[in-house]
């Protein structure tokens, strides 16, 4: 959403009701959703719990790190709101 529309949390506000899942990925580079990205996951994770969202969330990134694993369990601890 972030790089073909913008306002990614205006965004879920907007169009919740028409989301099954999401997915998460960093901006630039679908990296890790550390805090060499410009998305602020906490905020956007918030954003989806407050739609009354159930669903799933998957951690789709290209890992930039030499541990994938630990890259995955980092991007499950930022979504945990």
């Amino acid at each position: 959403m972030q790089i073909m529309e913008g306002d990614v949390i205006a965004t879920i506000q907007e169009f919740h009701p028409y989301f099954a899942h999401y997915h998460t990925g960093g901006v630039p580079g679908r990296h890790e959703i550390d805090k060499t990205q410009e998305l602020y996951y906490p905020a956007i994770m918030e954003a989806i719990l407050e739609t009354g969202f159930k669903g799933y969330v998957a951690q789709e990134f290209i890992p930039a790190g030499p541990d994938p694993l630990t890259s995955l369990k980092q991007g499950v601890h930022i979504c945990d709101v």
